[in-house]
């Protein structure tokens, strides 16, 4: 559900998607070395862009991915690692977003914000998408 379906349960909108509220489609490529990606119209065409390549696939149990934001230069990236477990309930889902630290002070993906609010920021993100995640899960039969 996490990589199959992630254009349904993707929040829309420009804080989640270049596409924005527009039409658009995220995409994993499902191996190690595959890409996680978003495709969407402009005025000028077609678009692709790539935000993930896969490093480890290992399911069901685990994802390990390098991430680039739209406003990263190149060779920057950081990395997000999701793990999933059984539990009473369904699956435990748990996701690390690492490398934050590496990136300069003043990067536009940090929003203005350094140390814990960066982590802070992030956390929420994730846990908006997380639980967009878990309302789509709760709906599949």
């Amino acid at each position: 559900m996490f990589t199959e379906e992630i254009d349904q349960w993707w929040r829309r909108g420009p804080q989640y998607r270049l596409s924005g509220r527009s039409p658009g489609a995220l995409t994993f490529e499902p191996r190690a070395g595959g890409r996680l990606f978003e495709t969407y119209e402009t005025a000028s065409g077609p678009q692709l862009m790539q935000f993930g390549l896969i490093k480890v696939w290992d399911p069901p149990t685990r994802l390990v991915f390098a991430w680039r934001n739209a406003n990263f230069a190149s060779g920057e990236s950081t990395e997000v690692e999701v793990l999933f477990e059984p539990s009473a309930n369904g699956t435990r889902v748990t996701l690390h977003h690492r490398g934050w630290a590496s990136l300069r002070a003043g990067h536009p993906a940090r929003h203005g914000l350094e140390g814990a609010a960066v982590s802070r920021m992030i956390g929420l993100w994730w846990g908006e998408l997380l639980t967009s995640l878990r309302e789509h899960s709760s709906r599949s039969p």
